[in-house]
């Protein structure tokens, strides 16, 4: 592999981690406008918003308030849903859903 591929490669990851949107306890309009400052002020073509636990059903809200309110082109790519095991306080594994949503627009 070339030093001009690694390069590349960095740089399409920087590009994707500057699209990941992750969704905790804040309302769901602060988030609206983090995606639509992504859309509109970046340019980008698309976000991920990620999210887990109770925090899912804000992501929910918040893909589907971009859609039907603000970007109305902006269409569901992808949904990835799975189990994270997270270490809490005590030493103890549990499992947390966690959930991916893959926003694009044409």
């Amino acid at each position: 592999m070339t030093e001009k591929t690694t390069k590349k490669r960095t740089t399409e990851e920087k590009r994707t981690d500057e699209n990941v949107i992750y969704i905790g306890k804040k309302p769901p309009m602060s988030y609206v406008l983090a995606v639509v400052i992504q859309f509109n002020g970046n340019g980008s073509k698309e976000v991920i918003l990620k999210a887990r636990g109770r925090s899912i059903s804000t992501a929910v809200d918040t893909a589907e308030i971009v859609r039907n309110r603000f970007i109305t082109n902006a269409k569901v790519k992808d949904i990835i849903i799975s189990t994270e095991s997270v270490t809490n306080e005590e030493g103890r594994d549990s499992n947390v859903s966690s959930i991916e949503i893959n926003l694009t627009t044409n």
